[in-house]
Parts: C-alpha cells; sequence; structure tokens
C-alpha cells in the first residue's frame, strides 16, 4: 500500500483545510441537524471549525493529506473555544434546536475523559478523495504519538459510516450522545497501545 504523506498544516493551507472539512461535512447527520439550510451550513460551518478544532492550527496540531482531508487533533491541556461555540449556536441554530443543541453539550461534556488525552474534534477527507486511506493514515499518523507519549486518544463520531474506521485504529464506543430530535454521536475512546 503506497504510503500517504501526512504534513502539518501552515497558515497559508488553514483555507484550503477548512474548504476540505466542509465538504466532507455537508452530508454528516449532525452537522446538517444543526444547520438542515444550505445556506446557513455554508456560512457556519468555517466559523465552527475553527472554535471547535482551530486551536490545532495555532499549536501545530492540524495535519493534511494535501488538500484533499484533515484532522484537527487538541493536546492535552488544549480546548474548543467554548464561547465562540456557544455564541455560533446560538445565532445560527433553530430556535426549536436549542434546547437540544445544549443538551448534546451537556452529554458530549460527560464524556470526555478527565485523564490527558489527544481530542480529535474534526476529522474529513473531501467526498471525491474519500476510499483512498487518506482518513486511516491521518488517524496512525497522531495515534502512533499516543502510542509513544502513553496517551489517551478521544473523539465523538457523529456519522455512523465512521466508527468501523475508528474501531480499526483502536477506539472503543463509551456509549451514546442524543437529545430530542438529534442524530446520534458516538463518543469514542482509544487507549495507547503497545506496538510488538
Amino acid at each position: 500500500m503506497k504510503q500517504l504523506p501526512v504534513e502539518t498544516v501552515t497558515a497559508a493551507d488553514q483555507a484550503a483545510v477548512i474548504d476540505a472539512l466542509m465538504l466532507s461535512f455537508a452530508g454528516d447527520p449532525m452537522a446538517r441537524w444543526s444547520w438542515a439550510d444550505p445556506k446557513t451550513y455554508l456560512r457556519a460551518f468555517p466559523r465552527f471549525a475553527h472554535a471547535f478544532g482551530g486551536a490545532a492550527f495555532a499549536q501545530g496540531t492540524a495535519h493534511r493529506i494535501g488538500h484533499a482531508g484533515a484532522a484537527l487533533w487538541l493536546a492535552p491541556g488544549v480546548y474548543p473555544d467554548g464561547a465562540e461555540m456557544g455564541a455560533l449556536m446560538e445565532e445560527t441554530i433553530p430556535p426549536a434546536l436549542q434546547e437540544e443543541g445544549d443538551m448534546l453539550m451537556q452529554q458530549m461534556n460527560a464524556f470526555h475523559p478527565q485523564e490527558p488525552h489527544w481530542y480529535l474534534p474534526l476529522i474529513g477527507i473531501d467526498p471525491a478523495h474519500q476510499g483512498k486511506g487518506m482518513g486511516g493514515a491521518l488517524l496512525r499518523h497522531q495515534l502512533a504519538i499516543c502510542d509513544r507519549d502513553g496517551t489517551l486518544a478521544y473523539l465523538e463520531s457523529s456519522n455512523p459510516r465512521n466508527i468501523p474506521l475508528y474501531e480499526r485504529h483502536g477506539f472503543e464506543a463509551l456509549g451514546r450522545i442524543q437529545a430530542g430530535s438529534s442524530p446520534t454521536m458516538v463518543p469514542m475512546l482509544r487507549k495507547p497501545q503497545r506496538r510488538a
């Protein structure tokens, strides 16, 4: 199998990475429940990506494969911008979904590990390039660091189609996150693995 080159995202790459993530999440159940109107989705997603995983750009923990796919990892002790996330949700999510959105956030917070861990808020591949092993390559790149350092990795899968990929890379489901009319997210934890 051809080795796919994983690179750290530079400042010049950020816009293209956000565009690739926006394309990859265009059919995501949770993203489209939140922003069912296409215009709202296109307007809100870049701001969402920056609030949820944008700290990875500044920390040097955002990785890409060309401009087709990216993973935004937050190192232990680095968190999403909760204030910006809250403001964005209040401004862009339909009022009828606000309470359910708050309940989802509470559930997400309850599942987050208390121990130091790497958090993967966003990983995505442009649909034109899916099925080529890029998601696995992006996961392997960071998970090798987790294994080397003996650190947990954590994510919430907002698309059930992605769960087998995460399981193949050692993640295990912890439960379900769901509120009212929302789709289900699956919180997943991966313990560091020893290489034979």
